[in-house]
């Protein structure tokens, strides 16, 4: 993707929770003016989507599209020391690792995550974050790296209104 259409490519593919990527392929062609082939390479990799040393290893195949590109190389170095912390912490079968999340890459520099309660009320994301490296020098004369999280508190209070009301409806007497 060329630097000067990273954003607006990366706002189309945000899109693919709630459209298919057959419309943003087409979002991204005829609005965008970005080539057949570019969208067509770009949906090989955010159609994917699984268990992070499974699909990690996939990237790091040889012949991989991933690996023409020292930035992605680097990326996925950096992802499997991420993935492997996680293993041995017991935490990566919590993990989905996901291509197709592409919230906040103007600010963000590096990893990017999002915090999904699984059970009862779905409400979407409860927290989302990441690495960003420059956002800080933006607003003063150094340059921070950093790594950030939001929480949606509003939504963490809708999935405990729901378990509030699921526990008294099953605490009636019949």
């Amino acid at each position: 993707v060329p630097p000067e259409k990273f954003r607006t490519i990366c706002s189309s593919i945000d899109k693919l929770d709630k459209q298919s990527f057959e419309q943003i392929r087409k979002e991204m062609v005829e609005e965008k003016g970005l080539t057949a082939e570019t969208a067509d390479r770009i949906g090989t990799f955010v159609k994917e989507k699984g268990h992070p040393l499974t699909l990690l290893s996939k990237l790091k195949q040889e012949g991989s599209a991933f690996l023409e590109n020292a930035g992605s190389v680097d990326a996925l170095n950096d992802l499997e020391i991420l993935f492997r912390a996680l293993d041995k912490s017991k935490r990566l079968d919590k993990v989905v690792f996901d291509l197709s999340l592409a919230r906040g890459l103007d600010y963000y520099t590096g990893v990017i995550f999002e915090a999904v309660f699984k059970g009862g009320a779905q409400v979407g994301s409860i927290a989302a974050g990441g690495r960003y490296d420059n956002l800080i020098g933006m607003f003063g004369s150094k340059q921070v790296p950093a790594v950030g999280v939001s929480l949606g508190i509003e939504r963490v209070f809708a999935i405990m209104e729901q378990q509030q009301k699921d526990q008294n409806q099953m605490a009636r007497p019949t």
